[in-house]
């Protein structure tokens, strides 16, 4: 690939990207959503952030992809921790803590 058409490809990606947001943000920014709309959009973040985590925890690079208890036992933990107290940053400070320790514990990387 010659460096032009990496630019090109760059350059393509980044206005498409701009589009797909002008079109949400900047059409019906200043406008009143249907509450359909709103509800569905309540669950953004509940469908993307599984989606973010779970290679993580599944396949991480950290062991060559294959499934790491430390890692594994700390997304249960995080998990119920978030669902006993529904606070983010408690879930993920359990979570963190689990990891780290499971990592040390059990040698692991």
């Amino acid at each position: 690939m010659t460096d032009l058409y990496i630019w090109a490809v760059i350059a393509i990606l980044g206005v498409g990207t701009y589009l797909i947001r002008f079109s949400f943000l900047g059409l019906i920014g200043g406008k009143d959503l249907p509450p359909w709309a709103l509800r569905h959009l309540r669950y953004t973040a509940v469908a993307v952030l599984p989606g973010l985590v779970a290679p993580l925890v599944l396949w991480p690079d950290a062991t060559g992809g294959e499934v790491d208890p430390a890692r594994l036992c700390a997304a249960v933990v995080t998990f119920g921790v978030g669902m006993m107290t529904r606070n983010v940053i408690a879930a993920i400070l359990c979570g963190g803590i689990t990891l780290f320790a499971l990592i040390r514990g059990l040698g692991a990387y």
